[in-house]
């Protein structure tokens, strides 16, 4: 699938300089096309790299239920990562589909989830919440880490089977 999204995004450029270098069109509408493929590049190669399974930078669903989780720990080299593999909770019960997520990495978070993959090997399921975190007003996207969000595992209660 690479190759043909590769040479999709080639033949568009090829058409693009090709209006660029012999149309007549003015220089208002030149520098309008310009801008809008630079814009659905950087779309596309986002809603790609959803399609093709890479980890969510997303939001967590506020009630998830935990599947997995994978710690890269911070080196010098890498900032580090909390990767989750979680079914979002839809009207009481686990979505069909589970989706992956990427979190920044923090050291409490890395606690938390390392007591939740022990409590997931024994058999007991986790329940997760998560809440953006409360923080100063104003325009989030112009405070580094304005996205994060609260995070809180428990035990998943077990279902209660009705009497026969």
């Amino acid at each position: 699938m690479t190759l043909p999204v590769t040479l999709a995004f080639a033949a568009l450029a090829l058409g693009v300089a090709f209006a660029l270098l012999w149309s007549r069109w003015p220089a208002w509408t030149k520098a309008l096309l310009v801008i809008a493929t630079t814009v659905f590049y950087f779309q596309a190669d986002e809603v790609l790299h959803t399609v093709w399974g890479w980890p969510s930078a997303d939001a967590l669903p506020p009630r998830f239920v935990l599947l997995a989780a994978v710690i890269d720990e911070p080196s010098p080299k890498r900032p580090g990562g909390l990767y989750l593999w979680v079914s979002a909770i839809e009207d009481g019960h686990p979505a069909d589909q589970p989706r992956a997520y990427r979190l920044p990495y923090r050291k409490d978070l890395h606690v938390l989830l390392n007591e939740g993959l022990k409590k997931i090997r024994e058999g007991v399921s986790q329940f997760g919440t998560s809440e953006p975190k409360p923080g100063r007003g104003g325009l989030s996207w112009l405070r580094p880490g304005g996205d994060e969000q609260v995070v809180k595992l428990r035990d998943l209660p077990s279902p209660q089977l009705p009497e026969k």
